[in-house]
């Protein structure tokens, strides 16, 4: 099992650092853009399709570093005043029910994905990119996702990780 975490965590930054060049990538491309349309008083084709398609998957993509670094938005107010017992049995259904949901949306988007590929679906855009590319990024994202949750359930149910990273108790 500690390979398996070792792997999802790996995979997990990873996928981070791709979804901070694509980040950066889009940046540069609305830069262009701006450049092109006011400078060069010219026409953009692509520029905004690929910004936007490149924040949207940097966003699914990122997810899973995001819930390795536990940057999520966090409600632990009840976690907090409650005492270690309850806290574990919170934090189990919390997981439990995320990985449900990840397992879920993996599942959609994966047949989101091969319905645009099979179908050869491209954008209504002058570019007329494949869509079967940019979708990628959802069953690619939330598949990694589901792995981090799992590997985050594996370090709750183990004991190698506290629930909701909460190690002390909370005193009043």
């Amino acid at each position: 099992m500690g390979q398996f975490v070792r792997s999802v965590r790996f995979v997990s930054q990873l996928l981070g650092y791709v979804a901070a060049a694509l980040i950066a990538i889009s940046v540069v491309v609305v830069c262009h853009m701006v450049f092109v349309r006011y400078a060069l008083n010219q026409n953009t084709i692509w520029q905004t399709d690929f910004a936007t398609y490149g924040l949207v998957a940097a966003t699914f993509i990122g997810s899973p570093y995001v819930l390795m670094q536990r940057g999520h938005v966090n409600v632990d107010i009840l976690p907090l005043f409650s005492g270690p017992r309850l806290r574990w049995w919170l934090a189990l259904f919390a997981a439990g029910v995320t990985l449900f949901f990840c397992v879920t949306m993996t599942v959609l988007t994966t047949a989101l994905w091969h319905e645009s590929w099979a179908n050869s679906w491209v954008s209504e855009t002058m570019w007329r990119v494949r869509l079967w590319i940019p979708y990628s990024a959802l069953p690619v994202g939330l598949g990694v996702l589901t792995l981090q949750c799992l590997a985050d359930l594996i370090g709750l149910i183990s004991g190698r990780e506290p629930p909701f990273g909460i190690t002390k108790p909370h005193r009043a």
